[in-house]
């Protein structure tokens, strides 16, 4: 099952203010975003992920006949067990597009998922994290294309996915031989 994840765990912060610091909008990104509407300071919590709380497997079998090719989901994974789907009973975050070089990040605490200011934000900026997609044995050879990445940010990776694990190379002895003279 493939899902956005998290990108680190949960430290207090100051709840947003009662009023809306948010609209939902076409994105330049890709489909619709979320765009600040007033200062956004940094560690503000903007919005909670919300929506059906479910199983990877109940996950994995709602998408099962979706085209390999078409990623659009609105799933969040919170732990081993817990998916967010957005698709059913979610709200405006399920709209924040991904971004290379974000300016918000999600927060896990107590199970619940949290989009906060990663960086102060200045209104009609569009809301984005990094969804930290992971690899799985069995990707398509096509999947970077699959999940492509439209941010435009200068540090871009061009995917939606974590960038490969990094095999450690064993090192070797150069120059040094077992044939003695």
């Amino acid at each position: 099952s493939r899902h956005s994840g998290p990108a680190h765990a949960a430290h207090a912060l100051p709840a947003a203010p009662a009023t809306k610091l948010y609209r939902v909008r076409r994105s330049p990104i890709h489909g619709t975003g979320v765009f600040a509407t007033a200062p956004i300071p940094r560690g503000t919590r903007v919005v909670e992920y919300v929506g059906e709380r479910v199983s990877h497997a109940e996950a994995d079998r709602r998408y099962e006949d979706k085209d390999v090719a078409d990623n659009h989901t609105f799933l969040f994974t919170v732990d081993a067990r817990i998916v967010i789907d957005a698709g059913v009973g979610g709200n405006e975050a399920r709209w924040i597009n991904h971004s290379c070089d974000p300016n918000c990040e999600t927060v896990i605490e107590n199970k619940r998922v949290f989009i906060e200011a990663a960086r102060d934000i200045a209104p009609g900026e569009e809301l984005a994290y990094d969804y930290m997609i992971s690899r799985e044995p069995g990707d398509p050879p096509d999947i970077e294309k699959i999940f492509a990445c439209r941010c435009g940010a200068a540090n871009c990776r061009g995917t939606m996915l974590l960038p490969p694990k990094k095999r450690k190379k064993r090192k070797s002895r150069a120059g040094w031989s077992s044939m003695g003279g």
